[in-house]
């Protein structure tokens, strides 16, 4: 999951305190009526039930970036082809001029609440996330200016250096394109002022969002009605929902809960999330690199991968997994490990979070096999949005979780920047080398795809070198969805999971 730290004042705030629903039965309901694209009566509403409520009140700079693009609801001016190239999105075409400047072209099109989208309008908002606190991920040491340049053209320069990748960059929903009605004091609000096919329209205490199709949609009227969303943090519940009818989608389905469902209504695919353990290299036990060796040793991927996810993951091999293709071939052993020491009782604080359901079993795993090299561990699970300050400020000397390797940017290279750089953004391990940053800024200085993937390669051997990372298990998506229901979208970077396509 992609996460930032925020705090702002929304209508959604309630929404970061859910309470967990033990079942979902009429809690969704189907109104009908109306048509469809092709005139006849159109889909009725989508059910869904999604694992994290939102964590910063619908921030688009944070993890609820992911959870508005996956809804439908925003867009940004690119979007990442099945190859993690970019596609046309809000935008539909570009070219580079010079070094460090590209030109956009935007199509036609309408925000959520009845305005144009105009290149000044995309300029004012782009502008404002480069003046976000803390920047998102997608801008993790990027500097950029964006200005309008004609009735449909918007010019983008990098003001520090080139960046080869900026198309994929801006395919990043933490850069989801907003009216200027979304933006007054403190961050941005979503409600009302995107341009994706449905539109957010009322929320409610219980954790449940209301989308309604957004018929002036640039790329067509969505065939399904509306959406009924809900935020169920219980795999198990989500699972139940699925064999009992009461919704048509439920995301991260547990693995031990993918045998009892019916196999019409299981869908898996590959994913390029990595679940790994994050050392603690600022303070406490692992300050020490010996210590952080002993606890990469103590660890069974293998056992993880079977036991934990029954065979819907593979063993950890590095920062990027099998669902990126090139990864393997061009991987790079790491070098400079410190031998390990002796834990001798070292006291830690393993911690990780719910919503993900196999994450507090593999945290138990990872715990007995800390414990048997020697460290006494004391595990810490919460509910993710009540756990992620406390992470990110390095209350806890170990945390387990799943990151999605190529979400941010679909470029290799975001990831290293945002999460094991000194200035990077989601640095849950604290890490700041200079190696690393000196291997991480070299990679994204360089251009070509082959010479950019051999760099990331040579950087994420820098960072695994330092221990302060252990990847255990690169994941697959399992999902439930209805027979009934046409055009989920699982891809592999986990940004997409309904959109105009998808109907009941």
């Amino acid at each position: 999951m992609q996460v930032r730290v925020m705090s702002i004042k929304s209508p959604f705030r309630f929404l970061a305190a859910l309470v967990l629903v033990p079942g979902l039965t009429g809690c969704f309901a189907s109104p009908g009526g109306g048509s469809s694209p092709d005139g006849g009566p159109f889909g009725s509403r989508l059910r869904v039930a999604l694992a994290f409520p939102p964590a910063e009140n619908f921030s688009p700079y944070g993890a609820d970036a992911t959870l508005l693009s996956r809804l439908g609801v925003t867009e940004g001016l690119t979007a990442l082809d099945a190859n993690g190239g970019a596609s046309p999105a809000l935008a539909r075409s570009w070219h580079r001029e010079g070094d460090r400047t590209w030109r956009f072209t935007l199509r036609e099109a309408t925000f959520h609440d009845g305005t144009d989208v105009t290149p000044s309008a995309v300029a004012e908002a782009l502008t404002r996330a480069t003046k976000a606190k803390p920047a998102p991920a997608a801008l993790a040491g990027v500097r950029l200016t964006a200005k309008p340049d004609g009735d449909r053209g918007i010019r983008i320069t990098t003001t520090a250096a080139a960046d080869p990748v900026l198309p994929m960059r801006l395919s990043s929903p933490s850069l989801a394109i907003l009216s200027p009605k979304a933006y007054g004091k403190g961050n941005p609000d979503p409600v009302g002022t995107a341009i994706g096919p449905f539109e957010i329209t009322k929320v409610s205490g219980g954790g449940s969002a209301s989308l309604d199709r957004f018929d002036d949609y640039w790329g067509g009227r969505a065939h399904a009605s509306g959406i009924d969303a809900r935020f169920v943090k219980d795999g198990t519940a989500r699972a139940n929902a699925v064999r009992t009818g009461d919704v048509d989608i439920a995301e991260a389905l547990p693995v031990a809960q993918a045998a009892t469902l019916d196999k019409a209504t299981l869908q898996e695919a590959g994913t390029t999330r990595t679940t790994s353990l994050q050392l603690n290299t600022r303070s406490g036990p692992f300050q020490d690199p010996k210590l952080r060796a002993a606890a990469r040793e103590a660890v069974d991927t293998s056992t993880l991968v079977k036991g934990v996810f029954e065979g819907y993951a593979d063993p950890g091999a590095g920062l990027y997994g099998p669902a990126v293709t090139w990864a393997e071939s061009k991987r790079v052993k790491p070098t400079g490990r410190a031998d390990a020491a002796r834990p001798d009782g070292a006291r830690i604080t393993l911690a990780t979070y719910d919503n993900r359901p196999e994450l507090p079993e593999v945290a138990q795993v990872v715990q007995q096999q800390l414990e048997k090299a020697g460290f006494e561990v004391k595990l810490e699970v919460r509910e993710y949005s009540r756990l992620e300050s406390d992470a990110l400020a390095g209350k806890f000397d170990a945390f387990i979780g799943a990151r999605n390797s190529l979400l941010d940017t679909g470029d290799p290279v975001g990831i290293l920047a945002g999460d094991y750089t000194c200035d990077g953004g989601y640095n849950l391990a604290l890490l700041c080398d200079k190696n690393v940053d000196r291997a991480v800024e070299k990679a994204d200085a360089t251009d070509g795809t082959g010479e950019r993937q051999d760099a990331a390669m040579a950087a994420e051997a820098e960072i695994l070198g330092t221990d302060a990372v252990v990847p255990l298990a690169h994941q697959r998506i399992i999902a439930g969805v209805s027979t009934k229901v046409r055009g989920v979208v699982l891809d592999p970077y986990e940004r997409t999971l309904v959109n105009a396509g998808t109907r009941r």
